[in-house]
């Protein structure tokens, strides 16, 4: 056995936090490697983390992002993390101002300003009814969004109940709690999170889920505010026919620290 040193930062993008680590020139972590990856993001025994993410070499774009839920698996877009990734790249001097980026779902465009970071998310062709005040959509990441008079008072318990049941439990599905201020064009949205398998302080796919329903449901105008437990984000957004395109997700993306952590590999 030997131990070897992973230089990393941490970020949290309103609450939701991750380990970055840069990866163009020197491979720290291998995709296959889930024990290692959930290491890290372990809060006992780790850095700790809502998920991991790497920046890789790209010859088509700025970089690619390759993100990592806690429970070490490779999972699809993260909002937040393609926010507080981006950060980190222009601070690394990757790119000045915006770019374009690549991530599990296809490129991405970002605007960096100061702490404040807003990136385009993908198109969404179809909301999916479920039931009344109930839809799926994919915003980069599959999202179950409950429109409500209040927010759970245990979000954990009442997503799990809902990510595991079916048709859900196979592939899993972040569940979204909404409530909806009309006069004020203000949404609050609490989310769990599959992969973290717990409510996470903010989910930048899921708000950005949550904004898209509220004008299904509401008819309300864009851009939509968001409160989350970790922060406030702003979702904007163009109407297509039964869809929605130029869909923007705005807000704080903050270092944390940096640091090297030991891995002990077998």
């Amino acid at each position: 056995m030997k131990i070897v040193n992973i230089p990393f930062v941490k970020y949290q993008g309103t609450g939701n936090d991750f380990i970055i680590i840069d990866q163009r020139e020197t491979k720290h972590i291998q995709k296959d490697e889930t024990e290692k990856i959930s290491f890290l993001c372990n809060r006992k025994f780790g850095i700790g983390a809502d998920g991991l993410m790497l920046i890789e070499s790209s010859s088509s774009f700025s970089f690619e992002m390759v993100y990592f839920n806690a429970d070490g698996k490779e999972s699809s877009m993260c909002g937040n993390g393609g926010r507080c990734i981006a950060h980190f790249a222009a601070q690394l001097g990757i790119f000045q101002g915006e770019t374009t980026f690549l991530a599990i779902d296809g490129e991405h465009e970002v605007v960096v300003r100061g702490e404040e970071v807003s990136l385009k998310m993908c198109d969404v062709n179809e909301l999916n009814f479920i039931e009344e005040n109930v839809f799926t959509l994919f915003t980069g990441s599959p999202h179950y969004v409950k429109k409500s008079e209040q927010i759970p008072g245990d979000v954990k318990e009442e997503g799990k109940k809902i990510r595991y049941s079916e048709p859900f439990f196979s592939e899993g599905i972040n569940v979204n709690f909404l409530v909806f201020d009309k006069k004020n064009n203000v949404a609050e949205v609490a989310t769990y999170e599959r992969g973290v398998e717990d409510e996470t302080l903010s989910c930048g796919t899921g708000v950005t889920a949550a904004a898209l329903v509220c004008n299904r449901l509401t008819g309300c105008s864009s851009p939509v505010a968001i409160h989350t437990k970790g922060g406030n984000l702003k979702v904007s957004f163009l109407v297509k026919g039964n869809g929605y395109s130029d869909v923007w997700l705005t807000g704080p993306a903050t270092f944390v620290f940096s640091g090297s952590i030991g891995y002990e590999e077998k």
